[in-house]
């Protein structure tokens, strides 16, 4: 069996075929095949580049319409019902809807306790803030304060 340095037609792409070229001519021709791939290598890398910064610029477009899209849909729900815009915002505490509600205090009492009220005004409380905290007059007040030698509790 012969094998393929003699130069049979089916040697391989890459198998070198023996010639008579001096060997200064086969080191030049291998330098410019290798400066031939380098400069394909390096043409197709920047292909890649130019590709992929192509590709990421039209990403941020769309990414930037798309947001823009949905600026302009909340902005028209929230003039329609700026309730449900605020149920769908999206915010840091994970909170969904607005819970701000005014508590009804109408049927809420404030207990008058003349003790309390003695107290509030030894530690600084003036009388008409008490009155105002206790639902009282000044002068309701003002009695209570009077009469604490009376009902002295120590």
């Amino acid at each position: 069996m012969a094998d393929k340095s003699w130069g049979g037609g089916d040697a391989a792409p890459g198998f070198r075929v023996r010639s008579n070229r001096a060997p200064a001519d086969r080191a030049a021709e291998r330098a410019r095949l290798r400066d031939e791939r380098s400069a394909s290598r390096d043409a197709a890398l920047a292909g890649r580049l130019a590709a992929r910064a192509a590709e990421r610029a039209a990403g941020a477009q769309a990414r930037e319409t798309a947001r823009g899209d949905r600026h302009a849909a909340a902005e028209q729900l929230a003039a329609v019902d700026p309730h449900a815009a605020a149920a769908r915002r999206s915010r840091g505490s994970g909170r969904k809807d607005i819970v701000r509600e005014q508590r009804d205090t109408r049927g809420y009492t404030t207990l008058v306790d003349e003790g309390r009220i003695r107290e509030l005004a030894r530690r600084g409380a003036s009388i008409g803030g008490l009155a105002a905290a206790f639902g009282l007059d000044v002068a309701a007040v003002a009695a209570i304060l009077a009469d604490a030698t009376g009902h002295s509790d120590g």
